[in-house]
Formats: C-alpha cells, structure tokens, sequence
C-alpha cells in the first residue's frame, strides 16, 4: 500500500511540475526585442501593443532595441536567449525569411531557433520622396533613373530588409539602376531621408506617414497590390509596373525550446491585444493591419514567404553587400 501512495506522490509532482510554468508565468517583466533603432516600424508597432501586453500578462513588458548587421545582432540574441517565454522577438519579413536566404552563414538558424507565436501586423510598404527630387509618380522616377544610371542613391534600413528588396526589385523590373544606401534600421535612414541627403526610400507607412501628412516628404507610389485607404490617392507601383508588389510583415516569435503552454499563453495574450478596437486603430492609421494568427498558422507562413522571396531574389539577382 505504502509503495503504490509513493508512486501515486511521484506522478502528482510530475504533473505538477509539468503545469507549475503556465501557472506561475510570468513572474517577472517579459522583453521584446526589436533588431532595429528606436523609431523604426517595428518599434513602433511593438510600443503601441506593450502597455495593453503588460496589462494582460499583469507584469511590465519591455522594448529592447538590438540594432546591428541589417537585423541580424537582434536576431541571434533573441535565437541564443532562454527559452522561458521572457523573451519574445519582434522579427520581420527581412529577419525571418529573407536574411537566411542571402546570408551562407549565419550565428542562428530561424527554423531550428525559434517557435513561432503569431503573425502581427501586414505592413503597407510606400516609395517615398524628398521634395528635392523632381519626382511625382513612378513614371517620373524611372525616367529619371534611366537618365542618370548609377547617380541616384536610394535609403535602406540594411541588406535584405525590406526597403532593399523593394528597391531592387522595382531596378529589376524597371531595367535601371539605383545605389542602395542601408542603414542601421529604418529610423536613421529616415534622418537622412528628411535632411535631403538621400533623395528616396521604400519603406513602411509605420514609419513615414507622419511626415507625408507633414508634408516633409512626398508619398509616390504604394507597394501593395491595391491602393490603401489610408492615402486612397497615391498609386500602386503596379498600376505603372504591372506584376510589382511588395508588402512587408512583423511577427512575434520565441527561442525554440520555450514550454508549449507558455507560447500557448503568450500567443493568447497577443493576439487578444490585436483585437482590442483602440489598439487596432492606432495601427490601422499607420498602414499596418493587424492580423493575429495560431503558431501553426504563422510557422507556415514563414515557409511559404521563404519560399516566395527564394524566387524573386534569384530572378532579381539581389545580393547581400
């Protein structure tokens, strides 16, 4: 009798155990890490979900901005960092499924690192433009570009983002060629962008809205495959290129081995904070739309957007630099 109590104590511990991280998570303050400078979109975005996550989660959740190496130094601290749900990674569609396909070696691989939790925000991606540059559509600028190979530099948050595969994508298609000048994150590419030293970029409407709306920059054309209704008179690059589309993505992911019932609760958490009216709002106003997926969704969305960008920047010839 007394060893069939001990064996029934053993299993119960074990269960216990087993349930004891769901339960007592988190019991400290949970990080975001974004791989760009403060002020880019992904920063933003992740700023305008942390105070409701906090609320949710019922400790403070922070932003932790690792810039470096077109994404990649915020990348594999995320990828090497304890798999206990403390720490979620704001990645992109440059950090998660294109880096790995312009980089031989990397410090991390995203399919063996990192589980996915969900699919944030669909990024409306725009080309923008200093008020310098004699350029009001695409027409003009591809006009211009064949006028001047090699003269006109365009902004870019790093190799392989986003912003620099929309650039070479549209050299690609357009038959021109334009100078990619990256940046350590979309926020600092901007500075220069506002100060006239370089005259364009491709980059989120997060991020450069505020100052179309200001009237410090010149929204041409965006990237998406139809016009947005946030800025319903500016164009789709297609309605000149046909076949272009860009339309970049954030989503949250987690290092690998973190506990399945804690990206259960994390991803509950996050998704519930995309729901909420004022939250989806304030992103909708920027360009991004909220989206809120299962991991299994977001796992094989990464996959298929891999194998996307596979294609084009095969096709595109685009490089690392």
């Amino acid at each position: 009798m007394q060893s069939l109590l001990q064996v029934a104590l053993t299993l119960a511990l074990i269960l216990a155990s087993q349930t004891a991280p769901a339960q007592t998570f988190p019991s400290k303050p949970v990080r975001i890490i974004v791989a760009f400078p403060p002020g880019g979109g992904t920063d933003i975005v992740a700023r305008i979900m942390s105070p409701k996550m906090s609320e949710n989660l019922g400790q403070q959740v922070v932003i932790d901005n690792r810039a470096g190496a077109a994404g990649i130094v915020g990348t594999e601290l995320a990828a090497k960092s304890p798999a206990d749900g403390y720490t979620m990674f704001m990645g992109t569609l440059g950090n998660l499924s294109v880096n790995p396909l312009l980089y031989s070696k990397l410090p991390f691989d995203v399919g063996r690192d990192f589980a996915p939790l969900t699919l944030v925000v669909s990024v409306t991606f725009v080309l923008y433009v200093h008020p310098s540059l004699p350029v009001k559509t695409v027409k003009d600028l591809i006009a211009l570009a064949k006028s001047r190979p090699g003269q006109i530099n365009y902004a870019s948050s790093g190799n392989g983002g986003a912003p620099h595969l929309a650039a070479e994508l549209l050299n690609s298609m357009a038959g021109v060629k334009m100078i990619h000048v990256p940046y350590k994150g979309s926020g600092p590419s901007f500075i220069d962008l506002l100060g006239g030293q370089v005259p364009l970029t491709f980059d989120s409407m997060v991020q450069g809205l505020q100052y179309v709306k200001s009237g410090r920059l010149r929204a041409v054309a965006v990237l998406g495959p139809k016009r947005s209704p946030v800025l319903p008179d500016v164009p789709t690059v297609g309605e000149t290129l046909p076949g272009y589309e860009v339309v970049n993505w954030f989503g949250m992911v987690v290092p690998a081995a973190t506990p399945r019932d804690i990206v259960t609760r994390l991803n509950t958490e996050t998704v519930k904070v995309l729901r909420m009216p004022d939250i989806r709002e304030r992103l909708m106003a920027n360009g991004a739309e909220p989206v809120g997926s299962t991991p299994d969704e977001f796992g094989a969305f990464m996959k298929s957007e891999s194998a996307k960008w596979a294609r084009v920047i095969k096709e595109a010839n685009i490089r690392a630099e």
